[in-house]
């Protein structure tokens, strides 16, 4: 009766510790895969300006990077979602049409969480 016991027992604690953590390795795992890359197309780089068209499939994302001044224009309306480095989190609604003039700013990544494509055509001045 004691062994069937201490048997029993052993069996309820590797079941726990295995279920704990099972969930801990698929969670690491989760966060090392990255979500897919936007396209991002140079149009035009020189001296003064770099002119690129960014296209957002849902879910795709623009590496982290600084950003300088500069003028954008939504050819695709959506939401995107800036991920800073800090952690810090900022929803940007784009009307199809609409033109925004952006101050520099923090290095931040960019996600699109809707379920269409944007599009961003972006001046950045140098």
């Amino acid at each position: 009766m004691v062994k069937l016991f201490r048997l029993s027992l052993r069996l309820m604690l590797s079941g726990v510790l295995l279920g704990s953590i099972t969930p801990n390795q698929a969670s690491a795992q989760d966060a090392a895969v990255a979500a897919p890359k936007a396209e991002q197309k140079v149009l035009l780089d020189n001296d003064k300006v770099r002119v690129v068209d960014n296209r957002f499939e849902p879910g795709t994302e623009l590496e982290n990077a600084s950003r300088g001044y500069r003028v954008a224009r939504a050819l695709k309306g959506g939401t995107l979602i800036r991920i800073y480095a800090n952690g810090k989190k900022e929803t940007i609604e784009w009307k199809t049409g609409e033109v925004k003039y952006l101050e520099p700013s923090d290095p931040f990544k960019l996600r699109n969480v809707g379920k269409t494509e944007v599009v961003v055509y972006v001046v950045n001045l140098k």
